[in-house]
């Protein structure tokens, strides 16, 4: 409020890391000064973003849907995945200026700013989750005035026209601390991605929760930069393949 190599270092990246705070990573080795290297697709993450979404060791990402995706675009482009990692706050900027070329899994209102849009093509979910040890909401109105986790700094509209006052927000680091408060019963109810529960009932002690009341449904884009390398109808075309062929479907299925 979401692909199967190692990344590396570039080694001009490499040899400045000291210098720069943001991290860029490649989707593959690459032979330094080779004259027929493929071009770049310069793919921005969001520092602060966690599983399945995106994993960073030090300033490299090295795993993740915004891995896999920003691999697989590239790949269909002829071109190499570089990725990007700033915080939050510096993406919108970053993108305008042309420092990279896009971000995935976002929607216009997430991220304003003067951008081309893709078409919509990567299926997230916002989902209330109840653990059992209390009767389980048959909607969103029977969550009313009870305490739900949320994610410092992200705002969840819907869940506020459902609730309007009884909106009770317990504002935690992130999805996962959340998840890990509900499995020590310091709460009840969590709002999360259907993906990081997946991740989460896939990767650690299952929790014993009521299948998750649906908030919203998004099918999420491409922010593509205007002072880019590629444009959004080239952008448009891979994203196209991606889906036909299932590369999509495929790297959602990895997380679940």
């Amino acid at each position: 409020m979401h692909i199967w190599l190692t990344g590396f270092m570039l080694a001009a990246a490499a040899a400045a890391a000291s210098a720069a705070s943001p991290s860029a990573t490649t989707g593959a080795v690459a032979a330094p000064g080779k004259a027929d290297a493929p071009p770049s697709l310069v793919v921005l993450v969001d520092t602060g973003t966690e599983m399945p979404m995106a994993a960073f060791h030090g300033n490299q990402l090295v795993d993740g849907l915004h891995r896999d995706i920003g691999v697989a675009l590239a790949a269909r482009l002829g071109r190499q995945a570089v990725f990007l990692g700033l915080p939050r706050k510096r993406i919108g900027l970053a993108l305008e200026q042309g420092k990279a070329d896009l971000i995935c899994m976002y929607i216009p209102p997430w991220l304003p700013g003067n951008f081309h849009w893709s078409q919509p093509f990567f299926p997230l979910r916002e989902v209330v989750v109840t653990d059992t040890a209390v009767p389980r909401p048959a909607t969103l109105a029977d969550l009313k005035g009870q305490t739900i986790a949320t994610v410092l700094g992200y705002f969840h509209p819907e869940l506020e026209r459902a609730l309007g006052p009884g909106f009770v927000r317990e504002d935690g680091p992130s999805s996962s601390a959340n998840l890990r408060k509900l499995a020590a019963g310091r709460l009840h109810h969590v709002v999360t991605q259907q993906s990081t529960l997946d991740y989460h009932q896939k990767t650690s002690q299952r929790l014993s929760v009521y299948p998750p009341l649906l908030v919203k449904a998004y099918m999420t884009q491409c922010a593509v930069s205007p002072q880019g390398q590629v444009g959004v109808a080239a952008i448009n075309q891979a994203i196209t393949h991606l889906v036909k062929d299932g590369d999509v479907a495929r790297i959602v299925a990895r997380y679940q």
